[in-house]
């Protein structure tokens, strides 16, 4: 089996507007670049369920994001957080993506997926858009396999430089789901200490201050491990954003590009033993388009390398 990359062309009709970092030539230039690759089926989004949707965010705020894309021009749904008249599909197709890599992986068609979407989605609470994220994308999937699936565990790595407030937010009582993530603390959007732990211990913080280099936060990542070990889980989902690279212009840790290799391997291996390598990876930051193509480049090498034997 290959491994999927799950993609359309609607995320380059979301406009952000002039000079804004979240932007189309992020997911372009990752596609261009993954292009390159002989052993990877790419595949359009088919599978979209407004129920899992209402499942993960409050029906009133779906109601009020639905009536917020304009006609024309740009509306701002936070200071940050700006859509336009092709941001309902390209937001629609964002979380059928992460819908359609669970089914391909749980068939069988692949052995697992990265899906390049926009717009992001870790900062979407359950009833507010924060940080470019309109709806949880990697919410909606844990909530699919849950739902659909009837997975019992499910886990959620989130290796973007930012904390991801919205995930913690929605899953923060909620048994069936361990979220982990790597982040710079203190930094935006304010969340993420040690002390937030989740009502079943669930939660799973590891703040990093700005500076930390390379090798330091390879060592940070054995306690996503262990805790990953703890748990068990029945699948595994990546929050992936490369934004903690050294050349990323909105933050301060000091990635290498090779580093998302290895912890992409490092990972790969642990869910052979609980999860027969079942594992959906969907974008979330990445600012610097070159660090961005390069990062995903090498997590999507070690996605496919990986051998469940």
């Amino acid at each position: 089996m290959k491994t999927g990359i799950i993609t359309t062309d609607t995320y380059s009709s979301h406009d952000t507007g002039q000079g804004h970092p979240e932007r189309a030539d992020r997911v372009t230039i990752i596609n261009k670049n993954l292009k390159k690759f002989k052993n990877l089926d790419w595949k359009k989004p088919t599978r979209f369920d407004t129920k899992y949707l209402k499942i993960t965010h409050n029906t009133n705020y779906i109601n009020e994001v639905e009536k917020s894309f304009p006609k024309k021009g740009l509306y701002f749904l936070d200071g940050d957080t700006i859509v336009s008249p092709g941001s309902k599909q390209a937001a629609t197709d964002a979380v059928a993506a992460i819908m359609t890599a669970i089914d391909s992986v749980q068939s069988k068609e692949f052995k697992n997926s990265f899906c390049t979407v926009r717009p992001p989605g870790h900062h979407a609470e359950k009833n507010k858009a924060m940080g470019f994220c309109i709806y949880n994308n990697v919410a909606v999937g844990a909530n699919y396999l849950i739902e659909k699936y009837k997975l019992k565990k499910v886990a959620i790595i989130d290796f973007d430089v930012h904390h991801g407030n919205g995930t913690q937010d929605i899953f923060f009582d909620n048994d069936k789901v361990l979220y982990i993530s790597t982040h710079q603390y203190p930094f935006y959007p304010g969340t993420g200490s040690e002390n937030e732990k989740g009502k079943f211990d669930n939660i799973k913080n590891i703040p990093l201050p700005g500076g930390t280099s390379s090798e330091e936060f390879l060592i940070a990542y054995n306690h996503v491990l262990k805790k990953i070990n703890d748990f068990k889980p029945e699948f595994i989902l990546f929050s992936a954003g490369f934004d903690a690279h050294k050349d990323d212009p909105l933050a301060n840790l000091n990635l290498k590009s090779k580093d998302y290799y290895e912890i992409t391997k490092r990972t790969l291996e642990i869910s052979k033993k609980y999860c027969k390598g079942n594992v959906v990876s969907i974008l979330e930051g990445g600012y610097d388009l070159q660090a961005l193509a390069e990062s995903s480049e090498e997590h999507v090498k070690a996605l496919s390398e990986f051998e469940n034997k």
